[in-house]
């Protein structure tokens, strides 16, 4: 199967196309190929997206979320098919897959909401007989850079607000996993979506990322991905004063301090470490757990650990998938040596896994350290594997600092039975997202999602500020008067 590119509501064959294989991280099996396109595809897709958006922005509001319902219930409809793709193509276990397709489902029907929303401000005039008030305009043509680790999810937040807001899009899903993006294109010509107000452009982010973030009318660049490359992005994009939208990484912490719930705390630990096999922005790679309870954290995590079974996504009873490919692996193995010395100390896992009916794949054990030094490599750095780095502390105090220590600012999440306790670290740790008595991941989609730090750059995806991203502010002034009005000159 070779996935080509969807523009202006028709598929772009080429004979002449390169394209690169599309591997399932579970078996090494090639399960497509995906076009690798150059900078003349993507203007060639711009500029359909332009056209188009003259028309879809006068398309009203609660007609053009019309199209989301549609498109959401379709969604609902192919549930497990997606799921089962998405599986395939990203290696997360079954289950994740439907909550991840479930989560695109939510999006689609809450921003479908906002078309009969979209609200501005009406505010009085400091002047007699003139009105005021502020309307939100769409930007244009819009570029979403999306990553591979949720490829349906990710992109439901950035392209659905994009939709409902009147603009057009272009995609560039991640070239690993392109087959969600195909399924979308499959559900946007059901629905009759118009033809350019979603056109999806495969390839690498050298090359098509790079075409989008220099094209001139592309006016919004909406990316998902490492602290990195979206350092490029925001550097390439400013030299062009486009509005930049970033989503980076993370080095998440939960917090267990001595008055926790020991076994609610070690499961939301484990869940937030080790599923998705550690490949979330918002995955747990710290633990900073108080001094009194550290034996039992270790002792608890240890016994869970054992219970974890690893394999193909597809068998209903797998709990921690593959990582994505063999690079991931090296990088994770990497780590490994430099925790250990660094003078961690390894309780558990640390290994790619040989074993015959998995050697296929790309597996790597659950993997637990202790006696990490909070301004370690391993305890800064992002790993984006299934690795856990116990920190001990002696206050509250301290276990915020630490929090707050590393360059990324995305997830925090503390646990504790007391309420000043836990409404000082809300307030002290320094991330975007703060869960209490929960895990570091699991945002639900009418809030922001995003970071400080090196995790974003004041943008969010998801909630009501999505719309922000994909949206200008107008602010209308209607004088009635049938005179000249000076505003602040006449009205001392």
């Amino acid at each position: 199967m070779k996935l080509n590119n969807y523009v202006n509501g028709n598929w772009q064959e080429s004979e002449q196309a390169t394209y690169t294989a599309v591997v399932n991280p579970a078996t090494g099996e090639e399960i497509a190929q995906v076009k690798l396109s150059t900078e003349e595809d993507v203007n060639i897709a711009v500029k359909a997206a332009k056209k188009a958006q003259q028309e879809w922005a006068l398309v009203p509001a609660p007609e053009r979320a019309d199209y989301l319902y549609e498109i959401g219930s379709l969604m609902k409809e192919r549930k497990e098919h997606l799921a089962e793709v998405l599986t395939k193509e990203m290696g997360k276990v079954i289950e994740e897959a439907r909550g991840e397709v479930q989560e695109g489902i939510d999006m689609a029907f809450y921003m479908a909401g906002e078309g009969r929303r979209l609200v501005g401000d009406t505010v009085p005039s400091e002047l007699q007989n003139k009105f005021a008030m502020s309307v939100r305009a769409p930007v244009g043509v819009v570029g979403l850079i999306t990553p591979w680790n949720f490829p349906i999810a990710i992109a439901s937040w950035k392209s659905f607000p994009a939709i409902v807001a009147g603009n057009t899009f272009l995609w560039k899903p991640a070239t690993e996993t392109p087959l969600m993006a195909y399924e979308m294109a499959l559900i946007y010509e059901e629905v009759g979506l118009p033809a350019g107000v979603a056109n999806i452009v495969f390839g690498a982010g050298s090359t098509v990322g790079t075409a989008m973030i220099e094209h001139p009318d592309v006016r919004v660049i909406s990316f998902t991905g490492s602290t990195e490359t979206g350092r490029h992005v925001a550097e390439r994009g400013g030299r062009h004063l486009k509005k930049v939208s970033l989503e980076m990484g993370g080095k998440n912490a939960v917090i267990v301090m001595e008055d926790a719930n020991i076994d609610l705390a070690v499961e939301g630990i484990l869940w937030s470490a080790y599923g998705t096999t550690g490949q979330r922005c918002t995955a747990c790679s710290r633990v900073i757990v108080h001094k009194d309870v550290k034996e039992e954290v270790e002792n608890k995590l240890l016994q869970q650990m054992e219970g974890l079974t690893i394999g193909n996504g597809l068998d209903e009873k797998i709990k921690v998938g593959p990582v994505i490919n063999k690079k991931a692996l090296r990088k994770i193995s990497d780590y490994i040596e430099i925790g250990k010395e660094e003078g961690a100390k390894l309780l558990a896992g640390g290994n790619v896994l040989q074993k015959e009916d998995l050697k296929d794949g790309h597996y790597f054990e659950p993997t637990l350290f202790t006696d990490v030094k909070w301004n370690s490599r391993l305890a800064q750095e992002e790993i984006f594997g299934p690795v856990i780095s116990l920190i001990v502390v002696e206050s509250l105090e301290e276990a915020i600092k630490v929090n707050n220590s590393v360059d990324y600012g995305l997830s925090s999440s503390i646990y504790s039975q007391d309420v000043n306790k836990i409404f000082q670290a809300q307030r002290d740790l320094d991330t975007g997202i703060v869960y209490v008595n929960a895990g570091t991941t699991g945002a639900e989609i009418h809030l922001p999602f995003g970071g400080t730090k090196g995790t974003g750059n004041g943008h969010r995806d998801s909630g009501k500020a999505a719309l922000d991203v994909f949206t200008e502010w107008k602010s209308i002034y209607v004088d009635f008067s049938g005179t000249l009005q000076r505003a602040q000159i006449d009205n001392n």
